[in-house]
């Protein structure tokens, strides 16, 4: 019985074996970071939040740090708070860092992305734009919006009364809190890409201010939502390799991602973190599991 419940469900063997697997293909410590809100989109826990950092201290512990960290992301995305703290504390156990994007990391995961050494894409893969968010409203359309009502109203009084309804929904420190967190999101990238990916590199300050204006600038990419391919991310800035490069690498992601997928479309869980040892954190519904 204590062998059977070390083991857990079939789902947790079929994962352990794939995440070995990977493991013993790169020889490189290896932890997955998998949200479920493709499948569980109503629950309130599936962003990121602090609540992962106890999950990264669990599947981190006891890991030979100087064999490097493979980083499997799979998120939406979510705190920007608790978001930059994780990747302070990742960037301080390790560093040599690879994320692996299988699929998605948007938003906050694209700036764990940044935070990493390189990062490993396929033609399937893609990361997103970092611009911060208000209840669902992207910070910069906020000021985009203020700035033309300023702009119209200038130019004609008249239009004053088309305008007010619009701004007297505002509350009184929206505008200073967009610009603030426009400012938080775009330097913990700053600092990433100067700090670790971009690190060394020529003309390093036009770099990084290029890539901060593809990532950053809702005018640019329109949508917080948009998808941005490896070809993308390779063509303005970052350091990308392609996982199709490697057929046997590419094998053991994708096995990687698909028994992760399997687990939270047939199972309760809604996120795990988990490493190559067996050692798991999962929640479910307000659950966290130790294994």
């Amino acid at each position: 019985m204590d062998e059977i419940n070390k083991e857990g469900s079939t789902h947790d063997i079929i994962r352990r074996k794939y995440l070995l697997k990977l493991h013993k293909l790169t020889g490189r410590n290896v932890i997955a970071y998998y949200s479920g809100w493709l499948q569980k989109p109503s629950s309130s826990e599936i962003i990121i939040n602090d609540n992962d950092k106890n999950g990264f201290m669990t599947t981190i512990n006891k890991l030979n740090r100087e064999k490097g960290l493979d980083l499997i992301l799979h998120t939406p995305g979510g705190d920007t708070a608790a978001t930059e703290s994780i990747i302070d504390y990742l960037t301080k156990m390790f560093s040599d860092i690879r994320v692996i994007v299988p699929q998605l990391a948007m938003s906050g995961g694209t700036m764990i992305a940044c935070a990493s050494n390189k990062i490993l894409m396929g033609k399937h893969s893609s990361l997103g734009p970092i611009d911060p968010q208000f209840g669902g409203v992207p910070a910069h359309g906020i000021l985009e919006e203020f700035n033309q009502a300023h702009e119209e109203i200038k130019k004609d009084q008249s239009k004053v009364l088309l305008w007010q309804h619009i701004i007297a929904k505002y509350n009184p420190t929206l505008i200073g809190e967009c610009q603030k967190s426009i400012m938080w999101s775009e330097k913990i990238v700053t600092d990433c890409l100067k700090n670790r990916m971009l690190k060394g590199s020529k003309k390093l300050d036009q770099k990084v201010k290029n890539i901060i204006t593809e990532l950053g600038n809702h005018a640019v990419n329109l949508s917080h939502g948009r998808h941005l391919s490896a070809e993308k991310c390779k063509e303005i800035g970052l350091k990308i390799e392609m996982l199709e490069d490697n057929q046997g690498l590419q094998d053991a992601v994708l096995s990687v991602h698909h028994a992760f997928m399997h687990t939270l479309t047939a199972t309760p869980a809604s996120k795990i973190i988990e490493n190559h040892n067996k050692v798991a954190y999962i929640q479910t519904a307000q659950t966290f599991i130790l294994k």
